[in-house]
């Protein structure tokens, strides 16, 4: 936004008209009084102030002309950097606190309805923390992910739930995980994403849905073992299908700490790669809870290149987030 102040410059001219003499009118000369004396001639102390005076205040008139301008132009300038602090404050992207992620859930931004059983978490608001960058090449921008990222759990049907990271104010990525005779498959997902570019914000919503046996927990599996997942969606900003394909592989168990709890975690490395609309690679390693499928690690370094009237643009993303506490907020 651009704030132009005008500055108007008023001219004044005067005028003196002039009389014309002829020869055949007569010219009387009027005898003038004589000069008044000025400061040089005896009495003329009063005179002399009231000339002193009279320049004094024409100085001070003419110094409080000049002072506005300047105390304008300081006006606005300090409204301009106020409106700027304002929206660098208000633009930027922001960690999630736990209380709006709750807020959020309460709101039914994350809505749904079921009850725990095996291989399913407790629905509610995780404490989450990680770190993370997200970069686009045109335009070229970044922003930051975390520290604090709150997981949501929503438990949908009988069988299935999501799973929601809220990266920043302007990223969350969801995943839905279901149940098949003790498999935990993944059913798809969606990820919603603004970036402000200078007073525009820009929006991008993506929606995938994944081919079934797109394996994410086994029930039991050997080591090194692999599967293929196949994710087809599209992106609101991007016309036309992406389709997202890879291997998906089990790396084995580990007991990690959480909250001071051993909690035994099933390795997998995931890669994809994007064809179709937006071309890419996906390179994630994730850690599930082997009782109940929560994400207990999860390491993302993604890589994808979309069509834009301007040209190419190259989006990366490169982070992490990591479980802190068993027990759900809310």
């Amino acid at each position: 936004m651009t704030v132009r102040v005008g500055n108007a410059i008023g001219d004044i001219d005067g005028h003196r008209s002039q009389g014309i003499l002829t020869p055949s009118e007569p010219v009387f000369i009027t005898p003038q009084p004589p000069p008044v004396a000025d400061a040089r001639v005896g009495g003329g102390r009063a005179h002399r102030g009231d000339v002193a005076s009279g320049a004094r205040g024409e100085a001070t008139t003419r110094r409080r002309h000049h002072r506005w301008p300047w105390i304008a132009g300081a006006l606005v300038l300090l409204v301009a950097v106020g409106t700027g602090v304002i929206w660098l404050a208000s633009s930027r992207a922001r960690p999630v606190t736990l209380r709006q992620a709750e807020t959020q859930l309460g709101a039914g931004a994350a809505g749904g309805t079921g009850a725990p059983g095996a291989t399913r978490p407790a629905p509610g608001v995780y404490q989450y923390t990680g770190s993370g960058t997200e970069k686009l090449s045109l335009p070229p921008l970044s922003q930051s992910e975390g520290p604090s990222m709150p997981g949501t759990v929503v438990l949908r049907g009988s069988n299935c739930f999501v799973f929601r990271i809220d990266y920043s104010t302007h990223h969350w990525q969801t995943w839905e995980y279901c149940l098949h005779s003790g498999d935990l498959w993944e059913a798809g997902g969606r990820s919603w994403q603004l970036w402000s570019i200078g007073p525009l914000n820009v929006t991008n919503l993506s929606s995938f849905t994944c081919a079934p046996r797109s394996m994410a927990l086994p029930a039991h599996a050997p080591l090194h073992v692999s599967w293929v997942s196949s994710c087809t969606g599209t992106n609101t900003s991007v016309k036309g299908q992406t389709v997202s394909t890879g291997p998906y592989r089990f790396e084995g168990l580990t007991t990690m700490s959480i909250g001071g709890t051993p909690v035994q975690a099933a390795h997998f490395l995931r890669l994809r790669t994007d064809s179709g609309a937006q071309r890419g690679t996906e390179r994630s390693e994730v850690w599930f809870s082997t009782s109940t499928g929560l994400p207990l690690r999860v390491q993302q370094d993604i890589k994808v290149t979309s069509p834009t009237p301007f040209g190419t643009s190259h989006y990366t993303q490169v982070g992490v987030f990591v479980l802190k506490s068993l027990v759900p907020h809310r």
